[in-house]
């Protein structure tokens, strides 16, 4: 039955003009060969063709007037500007309907679903709400870049059924503007993109150690000095959105089927707002806005009720402008350490019977989720507020891995995953790579089926901190974004990655009408290695089917590049530099990984102490594999232990005579990584009597936030060197991460690459 009605429960979308009699000459693109991102749930093949022209006319009712004007606007410069604002049957031919009914059964219940069905004669877009309709339309929007026929100066459209709709309800982007800031047409870009692949939430990070980024009228030293940083260079930094900014962002995403999250974080990250009011310290101050990236110790001082008025206050100005369901609050990386030397703190403890601070941060969130239910929403944080037990209603948002969200879903609270082992934007290709994230799944292996509705979808994180400008920005987020679109609304049996890869090409002239600068899809080529009986070879893997490559040694004589075409046995030391090509073009940078022969490649390691699963290098070969790391600790090289000394033994096979051993350590106390304290190397013929040790002691640990590679070296001044078969080293670690450091108290981590024997 069909209804002009103004209140939208069911929308139908018909299109339909005079019968177009099938012509076996038309070029039509083949429904195989459409670029469709994200791609639908179904298509089924129809037989011949719809023709997009001039003759078409419109008909849409008042209330989907906006929707029906976009459909036009897409098509408009073949199409006719004729528009009849209502629903009765018109039978001239050459013309289109846009009409009400309320006879479609939305697929999986689900309120964004639509269907486009697409004969000869007709173009049929159904869906239950505005929301599945924009939907719709969206596919219509990609389907018109990709059916323009010139010769018909029309697009044809191939006959097809699609029945389409989200795997997951959630699907977004976390876009952090406080590390660095990006003004509002940066963000309205994105919110166009993300419209585009059918993403719904933008996550925007306001508030952090480095910047404010949003006007509160009763706090306005917030804009005069938390919004603004002095840079290493003594410049002053930073800006903020007006409200008028902010509100016209929120219409602008609402239009476009977006929800805006607001992220205000406590009780950490606050450094920035605790500069304008340190009298919500624990110490009062002076405090500065950071210009500089990490976890710091100032944080909200939770035994002053001052501090719970403030972000009411924050949170009610907040609420005002971002109707969101869910209002987001941090509750990550908040360091105890003020907390502990605070008597107001520890009375707040005493006073509500709670053990140890992380049950008072427990209570924090608690009394901050309290003010936000009371106004009609819901709080959401990352996995750290699972510590001390959560209310009904809150959600988490998983980053350090999935057992957070699991632990959540299993508890009956929502989750949005977003792991930094696939989804962290701001991680390079060689560490999340397009494929990565294509692979990933925000349901949990072990997670039992009774609980797969709490994980409500998930989110690829962009944070800031290295990324100073736009273009930066852009290419970092595409097109890896568009893979975690497709992976949030696809279905994995509909998902290939290469067929992805093949939609995707087609995709890069969209991004470019809207001015984004993306990056590439990956690395060029991955090195891994094979461990034979007659010595290391060094395999290069094209990442990209469409890829080839070359390679060449920088200390060769000959310094042309050769074509690749079977693995290279490791014989020499030296550099070794892989170039990707795609269309006989160089695909990114060259690619380089340094090498040492030495007497213990591919020897036998015994460990004592057990390296981290999330720092494996080459696991049992990683330190007899010949690579050494460079200063990027996460390029696969390092070997990293947590809280654990180093105790390892090479088995060389036989007695041999060497003159040397070293090995590489890793500082960054930004991450918790220090230099050993000590390392100890001994010798032994048997590997039970150790006769041969030596031990150099460090005593200085570096505090800054310097990268930097220490090697240790250990050399025998005798003519012939060491004799022995074994070679052991102990490598003991600084134990808790030192006092002076935001993270004191802490486990430290040890890193090691390659135990060099010469």
């Amino acid at each position: 039955m069909v209804k002009n009605i103004i209140t939208i429960a069911l929308l139908i979308l018909i299109v339909s003009c005079g019968s177009n009699s099938k012509q076996p000459d038309l070029d039509v693109v083949a429904v195989d060969s459409l670029n469709l991102i994200p791609y639908p749930q179904s298509i089924e093949k129809g037989d011949g063709y719809f023709k997009m022209n001039e003759e078409v006319y419109f008909f849409f009712s008042e209330d989907i007037s906006a929707e029906g004007w976009k459909v036009m606007s897409s098509f408009f410069d073949t199409c006719s500007k004729k528009v009849k604002l209502n629903l009765e049957a018109d039978s001239d031919a050459n013309t289109c309907h846009i009409i009400l009914s309320e006879d479609f059964e939305t697929p999986e219940n689900s309120v964004e679903a639509y269907q486009l069905d697409i004969t000869n004669n007709n173009l049929t877009l159904t869906a239950k709400t505005v929301t599945g309709l924009r939907y719709g339309i969206q596919t219509l929007v990609q389907l018109r870049e990709q059916t323009y026929s010139k010769t018909e100066s029309a697009y044809i459209l191939p006959a097809m059924n699609i029945v389409d709709y989200p795997r997951f309800q959630h699907r977004g982007l976390l876009l952090d503007v406080c590390r660095h800031y990006f003004d509002l047409g940066v963000v309205l870009k994105y919110l166009d993109a993300m419209e585009y692949y059918k993403m719904n939430v933008l996550h925007l990070h306001l508030t952090e150690d480095q910047g404010w980024r949003m006007p509160i009228e009763k706090y306005p030293l917030l804009n005069e000095i938390s919004s603004w940083r002095l840079d290493t260079n003594g410049n002053k930094y930073g800006g903020y959105y007006t409200k008028e900014d902010l509100k016209y962002m929120v219409d602008y995403a609402a239009g476009r089927n977006i929800t805006i999250i607001p992220e205000i974080e406590l009780p950490g990250h606050s450094q920035a707002a605790l500069a304008a009011y340190p009298q919500l310290s624990c110490n009062g101050g002076p405090i500065e806005v950071v210009d500089d990236w990490g976890v710091f110790k100032e944080i909200y001082c939770a035994g002053n009720d001052s501090t719970f008025t403030f972000l009411e206050d924050v949170l009610t100005e907040v609420m005002e402008i971002f109707p969101s369901e869910y209002i987001h609050i941090g509750g990550d990386e908040a360091p105890k350490f003020r907390w502990e030397h605070c008597s107001k703190c520890q009375k707040r403890m005493q006073d509500e019977g709670l053990k140890d601070e992380h049950e008072l941060q427990s209570y924090f969130i608690k009394r901050i989720e309290g003010f936000l239910n009371e106004n009609g929403r819901k709080l959401i944080g990352w996995d750290e507020i699972l510590e001390g037990g959560l209310s009904p209603t809150a959600a988490v948002q998983s980053w350090r891995g999935m057992d957070g969200g699991k632990q959540a879903a299993e508890t009956k609270h929502e989750v949005v995953m977003s792991p930094t082992s696939h989804c962290y934007l701001d991680y390079g290709l060689g560490s999340i790579d397009l494929e990565k994230i294509y692979s990933f799944d925000p349901i949990p292996t072990d997670l039992a089926k009774e609980y797969y509705s709490y994980i409500i979808g998930g989110e690829c994180n962009m944070w800031t901190e290295h990324v100073p400008d736009e273009d930066n920005l852009d290419s970092k987020v595409f097109p890896r974004m568009i893979g975690l679109a497709e992976v949030l609304w696809t279905y994995p049996e509909q998902r290939d990655f290469n067929d992805f890869y093949r939609r995707l090409q087609n995709h890069y002239p969209v991004l470019e009408e809207l001015e984004i600068n993306y990056g590439l899809e990956t690395i060029g080529a991955t090195l891994t290695q094979e461990f034979r009986d007659t010595g290391v070879f060094i395999i290069l893997n094209k990442n990209l089917p469409d890829l080839t490559l070359k390679f060449r040694w920088d200390n060769a004589q000959d310094t042309n590049y050769l074509n690749y075409e079977t693995p290279i046995q490791l014989i020499r030391s030296g550099k070794l530099q892989v170039q990707a090509l795609k269309n006989g073009k160089p695909y990114g940078n060259v690619i380089e990984q340094e090498f040492v022969k030495h007497s213990g490649l591919n020897k036998t390691v015994t460990y004592a102490t057990e390296y981290n699963e999330w720092y494996t290098g080459n696991a049992e070969k990683n330190l007899v594999d010949g690579k050494t790391g460079s200063i990027d600790f996460r390029d696969d090289n390092w070997q990293g232990f947590w809280g654990n000394d180093i105790d390892v033994t090479i088995d060389l096979g036989e007695r041999q005579n060497f003159i040397g051993v070293s090995a590489n350590f890793y500082q960054y106390a930004n991450s918790w990584i220090f230099s050993p304290k000590r390392v100890t190397m001994q010798v032994s013929l048997d590997g039970e009597r150790w006769h041969e040790k030596e031990t150099q002691t460090f005593t200085f640990v570096d505090l800054s936030n310097n990268k930097s590679i220490q090697k240790v070296q250990f050399h025998s001044d005798r003519m012939l060197g060491y004799l022995g078969r074994y070679v052991r080293l102990t490598v003991e670690s600084i134990g808790k991460v030192p006092d002076g450091h935001e993270a004191a108290g802490q486990d430290s981590w040890l890193f090691i690459d390659e135990i060099i024997i010469q």
